[in-house]
């Protein structure tokens, strides 16, 4: 049988070459995704601050839930959004172990230098240190002293090398209090590339860091002779019970950059997400394929069911010639991959997603997946698209060789029905979801399972719409007659070809509008719930508390409001969006949250107000309690004020803002909203002593989120843009093939007497009809999927389908089918009328 698969193979190299492409395709897809998928869970995270420091001690930067069911514990651990501090006698707990040297204290906080506009230099981010943490890098005086004097500071060579600063030279450095002018006593030398740092002396940076007597990390020296390995089992016996952890070798990377470990976790998730849907994607195009490559060959089944090859022998060889294209297409698609996988992981990084520090992991197993993934997904393709010629009588099959049936089988039916209702089911799930980690994959698993649901009834839908659409090609001259003819007859094989581009428009307009619906809902929120006259924002870390008081105390401004942002979690490990504002009379003067229940009068007494989303999901109401786990990993219990609708555009919890500036990294205002009749001048002559603000009207906040929401666009638009490429080679392939196989019937209509212009304004008017008929179907599902996930994540059915990204979509898919059928056809074609 093996050698029967050779030689067909060899014999109609043309017809395979479109399932070898869509194999190939699919085997670099597949190979990318799971680069990525790898690199979220085997990925190093390097060092660089702690580059010197053989033991590292951090806090537990996780909340921990332990649930107990009959005999099994189980305990799951989530992180927090901001950095926990160690307590204030740790250090002296660790001092005392045998074999200590010293351990050094470190401090992290914001620490901005400023230049002559008030406006921070372009570069990583700047963090403030305490000048005695300088020996865990190492960092080095190259010039100048260390700080002596609270008024001093010393720059990393590269910050200051940007910044064109030397010793001697004033600096304004907005940090976590007011801006303040530092002089520049030395220029030090260390190893960093991914932040730059800025060294105080420890009594001003103690001050500017906060969190009196605790450390953010703590950096551990032996004693010479003293193990790192048998020191870290001390330490740890010295900690235990307590919230420190230590951390060696390897372990220091993820520490020291936590952002780093939840881009591992997203790593994962869209790796899988992506691969999972490529492959779904690769399955439902190649099985139309090779369902293409299977009815070109249908009377040469035929004939071997005529002469006595049994269904099991046709199977075999039907599935052998799959397996045979797959060994030769998924190593080569593999080896594709890789450069794709380096470039997706480089758009990545470029885009903030993945910090540089998470390198890209490089082996075979990605590789080794996506080949075993492209044979399994050939060999089933192949056995589906030809199980009805392996499997009815010898003179059916030659009948249905000669004249394409019109009946659709009763089995396919049924899995087409049943694959519509599972739509349905899923449209009503999406409906129910309100948040974009458990809508996203269910809006893309839909949109693939009613495709499914497309791909089986296609025959009897194409056999409708060509019905309808062919009316007006019939009033036309001989190309409209012979191509609504040919629509009509050949409804199972253009039926092949409408699949992937109704797949195409349906997953190309999800993934777009899927990000205009919930983002112009959030900034419709923002922009309606923001009525202040004006909004103060910073060009550096933030508004500090200072200039918001100056504001206060400025005549003709009657409200100010300051907003920060961040993510806490409940003892349970629900995640939830937060904002911290102030609290107090005047903040309807500046922000309307949309309040359906209480309100914010209560927040300064450890209140919170949430979101409808929130509150319909745990049942809360004005009065109830609400445990809660700042992002430091604080433990809060708050009483709900008031419910509001505006989640989208100001988050699920609404925090006073005196609470939430004290648990965070960065405790200056993101924004600082200003009721007032002044104008911007006389607000910025208030502001005169802070340097890097600037007043913008009310709409300021909302074009911010709209300018974060690209952002975040942009990576879903890579992820899916993938898929989308993907989807789109293998459309433009499928027709090509479904062009090439009329040779026989192009001769045929030259020896009657069709032009050739006849026939290619034919073929012109039956690929717009395919175009027409897949633009239809796809906007139907991509408007069902929107429909369901506006509904759930806004509160209204209304999908923000912009009309001009959409005639985009759908003239690119128009004009895909015209070249794609017009170029294969112009060289199949013959020039004389002679088969």
């Amino acid at each position: 049988m093996l050698r029967y698969a050779l030689a067909t193979l060899r014999a109609r190299k043309a017809g395979f070459a479109g399932a070898f492409l869509a194999l190939f395709c699919a085997a670099a897809l597949i190979t990318a995704c799971g680069s990525l998928l790898e690199t979220g869970l085997r990925g190093d995270i390097g060092t660089e601050r702690y580059g010197a420091t053989p033991l590292v001690v951090t806090a537990d930067q996780n909340v921990h839930h332990t649930t107990q069911k009959g005999d099994k514990t189980k305990h799951k651990a989530k992180p927090v959004h901001e950095h926990v501090w160690l307590p204030a006698d740790t250090a002296d707990r660790i001092a005392a172990v045998p074999g200590v040297a010293s351990v050094v204290p470190e401090l992290t906080f914001p620490a901005e230098p400023l230049d002559a506009s008030g406006l921070p230099w372009e570069g990583p981010d700047v963090h403030g240190h305490a000048w005695s943490s300088a020996a865990l890098t190492p960092f080095t005086v190259g010039e100048g002293h260390a700080p002596e004097a609270a008024t001093e500071i010393v720059l990393d060579r590269a910050l200051a090398e940007r910044a064109g600063l030397g010793v001697g030279d004033e600096v304004t450095v907005q940090s976590t209090d007011v801006p303040a002018t530092y002089t520049v006593a030395g220029i030090a030398d260390g190893e960093i590339a991914e932040q730059a740092a800025v060294f105080f002396t420890d009594t001003e940076a103690r001050r500017l860091a906060g969190h009196e007597g605790q450390d953010a990390m703590l950096g551990v020296f032996p004693e010479p002779g003293t193990g790192t390995g048998e020191l870290a089992a001390q330490v740890r016996a010295a900690l235990d019970g307590t919230i420190a952890r230590v951390h060696t070798g390897g372990d220091r990377g993820p520490a020291e950059f936590p952002d780093a470990a939840q881009a591992r976790i997203q790593l994962v998730s869209m790796g899988g997400a992506i691969g999972g849907t490529g492959l779904l994607v690769a399955v439902l195009v190649v099985v139309g394929t090779f369902g293409l490559t299977a009815r070109a060959r249908h009377r040469e089944l035929a004939l071997l069911r005529a002469i006595a090859a049994t269904p099991r022998q046709t199977r075999r060889l039907i599935g052998r010639e799959a397996l045979l294209v797959g060994l030769v297409a998924g190593p080569l698609g593999a080896v594709a991959g890789l450069p794709l996988a380096g470039w997706l992981y480089r758009r990545l990084v470029s885009l903030g997603t993945v910090p540089s520090t998470l390198s890209q992991v490089r082996s075979f197993f990605p590789m080794a997946a996506a080949i075993a993934a492209t044979l399994l997904a050939a060999w089933l393709a192949a056995r589906i698209s030809a199980r009805r010629t392996a499997r009815i009588r010898p003179a059916e099959a030659l009948t249905e060789a000669a004249v394409e049936p019109r009946r659709t089988p009763v089995v396919r039916l049924i899995a087409g029905l049943l694959a519509l209702v599972g739509g349905i089911v899923l449209l009503a799930v999406l409906s129910a979801l309100h948040t974009e980690p458990a809508s996203t994959p269910v809006t893309y698993l839909t949109v693939l399972l009613l495709s499914v649901a497309v791909a089986l009834l296609g025959p009897a839908l194409s056999r409708v719409a060509f019905t309808v659409i062919g009316a007006p090609l019939r009033l036309s001259a001989v190309p409209g007659h012979l191509a609504a003819h040919n629509a009509a007859a050949g409804a199972r094989r253009l039926a092949a070809v409408i699949t992937p581009l109704t797949l195409l428009v349906a997953m190309a307009c999800t993934v777009v509008f899927t990000q205009t619906t919930i983002g112009d809902a959030a900034e419709r929120q923002a922009r309606d719930g923001v009525v202040a006259d004006r909004v103060v924002v910073a060009a550096g870390p933030g508004v500090p508390h200072a200039a918001a008081e100056a504001l206060r105390g400025t005549d003709g401004v009657t409200a100010v409001t300051e907003i920060v942002h961040t993510t806490v979690r409940t003892p349970g490990l629900d995640k939830y969006t937060a904002q911290g504002v102030t609290a107090g009379s005047g903040y309807e003067a500046t922000l309307d949250l949309g309040m359906t229940e209480g309100s914010l009068d209560g927040l300064a007494d450890d209140g919170v107000a949430v979101s409808e989303v929130v509150a319909e999901s745990r049942g809360l109401h004005p009065g109830d309690f609400l445990d809660l786990v700042l992002g430091d990993g604080t433990p809060v219990t708050t009483t709900v004020t008031g419910v509001y609708d505006r989640g989208l555009g100001f988050g699920e919890l609404t925090l006073p803002h005196e609470l939430l500036a004290a648990h965070i990294d960065n405790p200056l205002a993101d924004a600082v909203l200003v009721a007032t009749d002044l104008t911007d001048a006389q607000l910025g002559d208030a502001l005169a002593g802070f340097p890097g603000l600037a007043v913008r009207d009310g709409g300021h906040v909302a074009d911010v989120m709209a300018e974060q929401r690209e952002t975040s666009a942009a990576v879903a638009f890579l992820g899916m843009g993938l898929v989308l490429a993907f989807t789109t080679i293998a459309a433009v392939n499928t027709l090509a093939m479904a062009t090439a196989d009329r040779r026989k019937e192009f001769a045929l209509l030259r020896r009657i007497g069709t032009t050739r212009r006849q026939i290619l304004r034919m073929l012109g008017l039956e690929s717009l009809t395919v175009a027409v008929t897949a633009v239809l179907l796809g906007t139907g599902i991509a408007l069902a999927v929107l429909t369901s996930f506006s509904t759930g994540m806004t509160g209204a059915a209304a999908p923000a389908m912009a009309f001009g990204p959409y005639l985009l979509i759908a003239g690119a898919v128009t004009v895909l089918a015209l070249a794609a059928t017009s170029i294969p056809a112009r060289l199949s074609l013959p020039r004389r009328g002679a088969a």
